[in-house]
This record gives structure tokens, C-alpha cells and sequence, in this order.
């Protein structure tokens, strides 16, 4: 049971990026350590914006070409 990525967030919460990914919370964590995803936080909760996860997509896509 997934849940789509949401068209109507602006920013993401972990959860949501590690369903659209298929990855695990170290793995989208780690992605967040290394600068490789952008992110931020308010108060005790991260976000993802949504275009920063469209845009690591796309480049990681165009890696793979």
C-alpha cells in the first residue's frame, strides 16, 4: 500500500520521499547528509521540497544515459 507522490505539497516529509523512491529513511537521510537532496527544517520536522526531489530525479535519470 503507496501513496503517490503528492502534486498538491509543496514540501515533502521523509516518509513521502522514501515512497517515492523506494528507499529506505538511512538511505533518504544520508542523500540529505551528503547535499545530494536538498532539505530543511521546521522545528523538529524535515521537509524536501518537491522540486528538489523532481530535480534529483531528473539529474540522477540523466546520470543513467
Amino acid at each position: 500500500m503507496g501513496f503517490p507522490l503528492p502534486t498538491t505539497h509543496k514540501a515533502l516529509k521523509v516518509p513521502e520521499v522514501m515512497e517515492a523512491l523506494g528507499l529506505s529513511r538511512f538511505k533518504v537521510y544520508d542523500l540529505i547528509r551528503t547535499k545530494q537532496l536538498p532539505s530543511f527544517t521546521i522545528g523538529r520536522s524535515r521537509r524536501i521540497p518537491a522540486d528538489a526531489l523532481q530535480t534529483f530525479m531528473q539529474d540522477k535519470l540523466r546520470e543513467a544515459a
